[in-house]
């Protein structure tokens, strides 16, 4: 049951206007849930459902938050496949455009697939019938968004980001080069304040997987959000990292950690940040053998290992929200529980006894 997001009985997301606007004036403050529902498994990412069981995956995050949540997507998700999926469940499921907000990363646009698979992050994405390009600059932001709003039918992103502009600095040969690549960053973010002012999108921010470019970035850039992917985990927490987030906390950036799992591997998965692991790597070889040890340590004390790295994430000072993305509904469900659920503190005490975690971590154990 899809309960009515404006009663006061259920505040525990975004609440949006009653007068049907979407926090659309650039004064807003932005409010997120502790769980964002992330979109990759809907663009196939690892293995490809069935819309019957995609339908399924949103509508079970809608019923955990039915004051209203936040979904997240990306062009890059799928090729575009994920805005596709989002937006024709969500018709199909007759859900309010003010009732959802949906962020839009921006900065990948839809090419026509030229080779059996496509050819950014290749092996993860399945069965995939188009492919993808970055495309970062004023104009390509532009390009990105009116092809995300075609994608999404009758929705529009109310958040906007430059999508993966670390991957697009890294790609340059030279540093004359990557200097005039961050000038395009840069114009992509006048792209963006244009559609901020226009009132086409209420929130930009920023998306990377190395948060020392969203460091960059915030620090020239006025940003309403970031969200740092694959980089404060139980597995890798960095000094650096946790002043930054200090930082962005003072001037009241919201901040969204995603990819607690390190892209699925600290649950399991065989992808460490969405690349498989090697067994004869010596470096995937101590990755396999801190989540063994990991792994014991939970079962010793009962825990599941999400459960551990969703409350790592989430006490972290200053980090407003996880972004969880999953293939199956009941675990969209546990995942509410376990973020909500506290670890003993003698669990995060041994986790440091076993040099799993920095002895000298400060918020835990």
């Amino acid at each position: 049951m899809l309960y009515n997001p404006y009663d006061n009985q259920y505040k525990i997301g975004p609440i949006l206007s009653k007068n049907g606007d979407f926090p659309g004036s650039t004064s807003a403050i932005l409010t997120l849930p502790k769980i964002i529902c992330g979109t990759s498994s809907l663009g196939n990412l690892y293995e490809e459902l069935p819309f019957s069981d995609k339908l399924i995956l949103i509508k079970a995050y809608l019923e955990c938050y039915p004051a209203g949540g936040i979904f997240d997507s990306a062009g890059k998700y799928g090729a575009g496949l994920a805005l596709e999926v989002l937006g024709e469940a969500l018709m199909q499921l007759d859900i309010g455009h003010d009732n959802i907000l949906i962020s839009n990363k921006l900065g990948w646009f839809r090419t026509p697939l030229k080779e059996k698979e496509p050819t950014f992050e290749k092996g993860v994405w399945k069965n995939l019938k188009h492919d993808a390009v970055q495309k970062i600059s004023y104009e390509g932001i532009i390009e990105c968004y009116e092809q995300g709003n075609q994608f999404l039918g009758p929705y529009r992103p109310q958040l906007a980001s430059v999508h993966d502009p670390d991957e697009f600095l890294a790609a340059a040969q030279t540093e004359r080069e990557k200097e005039e690549r961050f000038q395009n960053i840069i114009g992509a973010y006048k792209a963006l304040e244009e559609l901020k002012s226009d009132k086409k999108v209420s929130y930009i921010g920023v998306g990377a997987k190395d948060w020392r470019i969203i460091q960059r970035i915030s620090r020239q850039i006025e940003l309403d959000w970031v969200m740092l992917a694959n980089s404060l985990t139980i597995y890798q927490h960095p000094d650096e990292l946790l002043e930054f987030i200090g930082e962005l906390t003072q001037r009241k950036i919201r901040i969204i950690n995603s990819a607690v799992f390190n892209g699925g591997f600290l649950v399991g998965s065989n992808y460490f940040n969405y690349r498989p692991v090697q067994e004869t790597d010596a470096q995937d070889r101590k990755l396999l053998l801190w989540r063994e040890a990991f792994f014991q340590l939970c079962k010793q004390f009962c825990l599941k290992p999400a459960h551990v790295c969703i409350q790592f994430g989430i006490t972290i000072p200053g980090i407003d929200s996880l972004a969880l993305n999953s293939t199956s509904a009941s675990r969209i469900k546990q995942n509410m529980e376990m973020i909500l659920s506290p670890i003993p503190s003698a669990f995060w005490v041994a986790m440091k006894e076993k040099g799993l975690m920095r002895k000298d971590y400060p918020y835990l154990g």
